[in-house]
């Protein structure tokens, strides 16, 4: 089970890193959470940490660096949100993703 959702978190953050680089809705959506430089730093970021995730199989410092650094992102993430004053419902990927991350980071890895 935990595998699986070190696989899931690692795709999920790949695709939406990904799209930081390719995708005109996410850029149109950092500029709304007031971030719009930070887009490709983000998507670097996140890229890297869904190849930490993966690598965090093999090695657990890897993958709990990678866990530990996405769920801190997801901490601001949710703090922009409320920010900006998005619903809870616009909220609520990015409170699971910082959960999910700092479960894996204090308790799979």
């Amino acid at each position: 089970m935990n595998a699986a959702l070190i696989v899931f978190s690692s795709i999920s953050f790949f695709v939406y890193g990904l799209s930081c680089f390719v995708s005109p809705y996410i850029k149109r959506e950092f500029e709304r959470y007031g971030v719009g430089p930070q887009r490709a730093l983000v998507g670097g970021l996140q890229l890297a940490a869904a190849v930490g995730l993966l690598a965090g199989l093999n090695q657990a410092w890897m993958g709990q660096a990678a866990a530990g650094g996405l769920a801190l992102m997801m901490l601001v993430a949710v703090g922009v949100r409320i920010r900006i004053q998005d619903s809870l419902l616009q909220t609520l990927p990015a409170l699971v993703y910082l959960l999910l991350n700092a479960y894996l980071c204090f308790v799979v890895f």
